[in-house]
């Protein structure tokens, strides 16, 4: 028999997930044989697979010890960089300004030096995250962007702030602005326009279409023209929707593709497109629970080169 109390960032889980991805040994089709039996129970009592886990429950497992192995908690994040930059942290979130060429997530080249992997080991150091004493969550991004993109990007401390700053970020409650350089002029000194974005994922490319079709997305995307030089402009972008390669899709598709844009631009074979996330802005229109406190607060990057090397001509 083993015993497990519910903690905060558990809070509001299902029952199957959370076991499932709490012990590596546990067959599914066993788990949910299990609860059936009434040989998993919640606070004494018979329970249900969509059960959602309450901080304090305590969960019941009368079990073989060879069923209840605890998933191994990998410490790789150990390995990586301790360089790191944040804008801003309190007890429930971060705002780093993650540098161009760092990864958000691993992929299938680079697993251990990545913007997730650096802030674990920062909370870790610093005694304010332990994957001992967690039984599944550990800190986590909101939102992200690309490799080659630098930028600000949130990450949550604990449970609760993940699922309120996701839920804000879906329902476009957290504003996003970004600092580009493009060819050419746009038609207009500001403009919102609308497309819709097909994914080739085999290719890892999107194309933006003028019409409709059920395997397209909608994009907004909300630009105003800063300066511009020679047959260069100086963009801010505000990100209405939040869709892969958004924005290097949709101005390469009204003939003005990011500078240096090896993938939508004119410099093939380049990948440092200038591009930058500089600004954050919360816009909160429902209530936020425990991260109010952060309605109308707006961040800046510390480090956003892209207007001064516009300036210069360093680009």
């Amino acid at each position: 028999m083993k015993i497990i109390n519910v903690t905060a960032n558990d809070d509001g889980k299902r029952l199957d997930a959370f076991l499932l991805k709490s012990f590596s040994s546990m067959p599914k089709a066993m788990l949910y044989k299990q609860i059936r039996k009434k040989n998993i129970k919640v606070n004494s009592k018979r329970t249900k697979p969509d059960y959602r886990i309450k901080c304090g429950d305590e969960i019941s497992l009368y079990l073989k010890d060879e069923f209840l192995t605890e998933s191994k908690k990998h410490f790789d994040f150990l390995n990586s960089s301790t360089e790191l930059c944040i804008i801003y942290e309190d007890e429930n979130i971060i705002i780093a300004d993650k540098k161009i060429g760092l990864l958000c997530h691993p992929d299938g080249k680079e697993y251990v030096d990545t913007l997730i992997a650096r802030i674990k080991r920062y909370l870790y150091e610093n005694g304010e995250w332990n994957p001992e004493s967690e039984n599944s969550f550990s800190p986590a991004l909101a939102n992200r962007i690309d490799r080659n993109t630098g930028g600000l990007v949130i990450a949550a401390k604990n449970a609760q702030s993940l699922r309120i700053l996701n839920e804000k970020i879906r329902d476009r409650e957290i504003d996003k602005y970004y600092l580009t350089i493009v060819n050419g002029r746009p038609p207009k000194k500001e403009d919102t326009i609308t497309g819709y974005l097909e994914k080739d994922e085999r290719k890892n490319l999107v194309r933006v279409y003028e019409d409709e079709k059920p395997s397209r997305k909608k994009i907004v995307t909300k630009y105003k023209v800063l300066k511009t030089k020679n047959n260069l402009s100086l963009l801010e972008i505000e990100l209405l929707t939040g869709r892969t390669h958004q924005i290097r899709a949709h101005l390469a598709s009204i003939g003005c593709p990011l500078y240096g844009d090896g993938k939508y631009g004119k410099t093939k074979g380049r990948y440092r497109q200038a591009l930058y996330s500089y600004k954050l802005k919360f816009n909160f229109l429902s209530d936020a629970g425990i991260l109010s406190y952060l309605n109308q607060k707006e961040f800046n990057a510390e480090n956003c080169e892209i207007e001064a090397l516009f300036e210069k001509g360093e680009i």
